[in-house]
């Protein structure tokens, strides 16, 4: 019974998802290079801070819930977090920006209230709702990641390593929604509440929605 639930929340996630969704308005200008250069710092600023947050977050969740299914997970996506910041780091050479001009950037409220989210969740959420949010909407971070690393190649010039922590997102690690499953399967069995797991992913796409947004505003 809890396999099909979490099986059914996933896929309630994902309707809630895709049908919320909004045209990505700095994507579509991206690919018809229409996004000024100097707006693409923004985009590597505001990862550096995200990135940043994240690998701390899956850290503390995997110190949270160290018992399998969720330590493993939680840790592996800490991990390619920090392997991701890395690659971040060569996106933001390719902009002319040094580490020094990525720890001064000014972040935007509104584009970081994903990390703030999943920081709080860190902190006080449970395993099954982070492990279905991070599932729900991985088909359309990986996506927009995709369109990101071809726009910048084809309209922008960008060599591979500048776009590879793009590419990087673009598709999911290994095992990654066999365990997300498994940990929301264990939620439930535990007796935590349906609506309470699913309500993660739907915060957590909105917040998303608001960090493209932000990128996008004020451009023609």
């Amino acid at each position: 019974m809890a396999d099909r639930t979490a099986a059914e929340l996933v896929a309630r996630a994902r309707e809630d998802i895709s049908s919320s969704a909004t045209p990505n308005r700095f994507l579509d200008l991206l690919e018809h290079a229409r996004v000024p250069r100097t707006r693409l710092t923004w985009l590597a600023g505001e990862e550096f801070r995200i990135v940043d947050s994240d690998r701390r977050s899956f850290a503390l969740l995997a110190a949270r819930f160290p018992e399998p299914p969720a330590g493993e997970f939680f840790l592996g996506l800490a991990q390619g977090e920090a392997q991701a910041f890395t690659l971040l780091h060569e996106f933001a050479a390719a902009l002319g920006m040094s580490e020094k001009d990525l720890r001064a950037y000014e972040p935007h409220p509104a584009a970081q209230s994903y990390p703030a989210y999943l920081a709080q969740r860190a902190a006080y959420g449970t395993a099954a709702e982070v492990a279905l949010g991070m599932l729900a909407n991985l088909e359309e971070w990986g996506n927009y990641c995709a369109r990101t690393a071809s726009a910048l190649r084809a309209q922008y010039g960008l060599a591979e390593e500048a776009v590879a922590f793009f590419t990087f997102f673009g598709a999911a690690p290994p095992g990654f929604a066999d365990q997300a499953l498994d940990i929301v399967t264990a939620g439930l069995t535990a007796g935590e509440s349906p609506e309470d797991i699913a309500r993660a992913p739907r915060l957590l796409h909105s917040y998303e929605t608001a960090f493209w947004d932000t990128l996008a505003s004020d451009l023609p």
